[in-house]
Parts: C-alpha cells; structure tokens; sequence
C-alpha cells in the first residue's frame, strides 16, 4: 500500500504534540543554539522576543520526534489489520523553512503533515517521491513553523 492510497492529497494529519518546557528549550539550546534569547531568561526578556524562546532548529527537531513516533504507531496499527504499511526512505530534503512565530516556555506545539504530491520516480522503478507540508500550531492555533519536504517511498 502506498502513502496516497491512505492519505488523500491535501488531507491533513496531526503527528502529534510537544510541549516546550523551560528544562528542554535550555537543554536543547545550550547544546545546539546557544543563543541569548535561548539560553538565558533575563537577556531573553529584553531581546525582541520578550522571554526565553526556543531555537527555531529545537521546533523543527519536535517536528521530526512527532512523526516518527506517529509513524512507528500508524505502521504497527496498519500492519495489525494484516496490511502492509508503506515503506518509507530517507528525505530529499526540505524547502521553504518558515519560522513563523517564537515558540515560548509552556508553548505546546501540535505537529501535522499534508500530502501535496506523490510521483513515481520514473529513473528508480518501485520508489515514489511525496513531497509533504509539513507546519506546527501553537496551542492557540497559530502556526508556528512550516516547510516542504520530499520523502522517498519504496513500493
């Protein structure tokens, strides 16, 4: 079974939620972005932002955690009905990053991913590129990161 023939093109499914928690927007930061605004409160409540914010790169990371968990439960739950789940690859990468919106203390960011396209690649017999959007939403409903990305799918 394929990607398009379980989700239609445009449809939107939610991956999950993360929650930003002082502890994990300071622990991703001070290892991966070490920021002012990322790593210390008080420059952060008079940087631009107004308090500590997460890295941009720590929602898109939430991003990937979300799916993959959410794909490790839809492969279990489609393999269980003795389907077979669609057999994803690697990305071809991604484009159109948007950091839309800072992502703050207590924030919970509720994931998704959209089909736009999906097409055989004609030089690889048995392999589909879907090119996915993928966003986050904040609790209140405003989107908070949003990009394109290619997946590879073997049949």
């Amino acid at each position: 079974m394929r990607m398009i023939d379980r989700y239609a093109i445009g449809e939107r499914t939610e991956t999950g939620t993360y929650h930003f928690t002082r502890e994990n927007i300071l622990r991703f930061a001070t290892r991966f972005d070490p920021q002012r605004f990322h790593v210390d409160e008080e420059e952060a409540r008079h940087s631009l932002f107004g308090g500590l914010c997460a890295s941009g790169w720590h929602t898109s990371a939430a991003w990937m955690r979300t799916f993959l968990d959410y794909w490790a439960r839809e492969t279990a739950r489609i393999e269980a009905t003795g389907a077979s789940a669609p057999k994803l690859g690697p990305s071809g990468g991604f484009r159109q990053l948007q950091w839309l919106r800072p992502v703050y203390v207590d924030d919970r960011i509720t994931y998704s991913v959209t089909i736009l396209a999906s097409r055989p690649l004609a030089s690889r017999p048995g392999r589909i590129m879907n090119t996915i959007l993928c966003e986050g939403a904040n609790q209140d409903g405003t989107t908070v990161i949003r990009f394109e990305s290619d997946v590879l799918e073997f049949e």
